[in-house]
């Protein structure tokens, strides 16, 4: 193990509370041993961070950050290009405001037209979701931070997503839920994946060793972290078995009890536990090392240039009855609804 030498010095108590967050946003810290908390924050289009009272849904006031095209619509560009251009002002951004890991991107297949996230995801082809998540990660991974690339897996519909259970057979399930992960691994090197709420087959994802341990970590060889999308725990030491490391957000130490306990009683080897704990701490240590000494503004005027760039380049003409297009200098233009007067930045609508 990378931080055996640390993890010697510190209690049962402490290993278990390291993995679970702190809060809603940031990981635990132990000043003892100079670990360092770090900030994970959405999203895939634009960075999320709350200024002060942070809540899980994000209604309290957020710092002012870029809008970037949504992933559903980035696609359309079909460039790899100009996503990892974006991905890396994207980055940039996080890094200004020391934000360790962006939950992002989300590279789940659109199998149903009404899931209320799609425009969250790149695309119905597992292919070409997968090569334009492959852009992303490496361009907010190019400032030093990680991304978390979710949610892992076939958590493919919004209705009764914490407890759906998504029956899919094998071939099915790696030819198309999985390949845009698995693309997002071998290729993005993407250091942190989220588990997702659902059960796939009859197990939860954060529990599901055939997902997590078999084909994420034994086959497709990842080696960072795996987060549970927020309070998407269900049995805490069977997901820490699964090799899930940090449950996200706080559980108010409820399941860090548990995991004490289970470590005690034998039912959870204490070897499982120091793996874990040094797999988190070296994802805490390496985008901590990343935010030193790095600038805490950015370029907002070249950020908006890029993302209206983005939103140009992934513009699809579909139809042009009468021959509107292009249109004639001074031609006018009605916008007709409540958007025309209050703009919508975020998705869903």
């Amino acid at each position: 193990m990378k931080h055996q030498q640390l993890i010697q010095q510190l209690t049962l108590e402490e290993k278990a509370s390291l993995m679970s967050g702190k809060d809603f946003w940031q990981t635990v810290n132990i000043d003892r041993l100079n670990i360092p908390s770090i900030f994970l924050a959405d999203g895939p289009n634009g960075l999320r961070k709350q200024k002060a009272a942070a809540d899980h849904l994000g209604l309290n006031e957020s710092i002012k950050s870029t809008c970037f095209p949504t992933s559903a619509t980035i696609a359309n560009s079909w460039n790899p290009i100009i996503i990892e251009t974006a991905a890396t002002l994207l980055g940039a951004e996080a890094v200004a405001e020391k934000v360790s890991v962006l939950l992002g991107p989300g590279v789940n297949i659109k199998r149903n037209p009404l899931a209320g996230r799609n425009f969250e995801y790149f695309s119905e082809d597992p292919y070409l979701a997968g090569k334009l998540s492959a852009a992303f990660i490496r361009g907010v991974q190019s400032q030093g931070i990680t991304t978390s690339v979710k949610h892992f897996a076939a958590n493919n519909q919004e209705l009764r997503r914490m407890s759906i259970d998504s029956v899919v057979d094998e071939r099915a399930l790696r030819e198309i839920y999985l390949t845009p992960f698995e693309i997002s691994v071998k290729e993005g090197k993407t250091k942190a994946v989220m588990a997702s709420y659902n059960l796939v087959n009859g197990v939860y994802a954060n529990e599901n060793e055939h997902l997590l341990q078999e084909i994420l970590r034994n086959e497709w060889g990842f080696k960072g972290i795996v987060v549970s999308d927020w309070g998407g725990i269900n049995d805490r030491v069977s997901s820490l078995k699964a090799s899930s490391e940090l449950e996200m957000p706080t559980s108010g130490g409820q399941t860090n009890l548990e995991i004490v306990e289970a470590v005690k009683n034998g039912s959870l080897d204490g070897k499982v536990l120091d793996e874990a704990v040094d797999r988190l701490l070296t994802l805490v240590f390496d985008t901590q090392e990343s935010l030193k000494n790095k600038p805490s503004t950015f370029d907002i005027e070249m950020h908006h240039l890029i993302a209206q760039k983005a939103a140009e380049e992934s513009m699809v003409l579909l139809k042009n009855d009468n021959q509107c297009l292009p249109l004639k200098e001074h031609q006018k233009i009605a916008v007709i609804g409540d958007f025309a007067r209050e703009l919508r930045f975020q998705g869903a609508g």
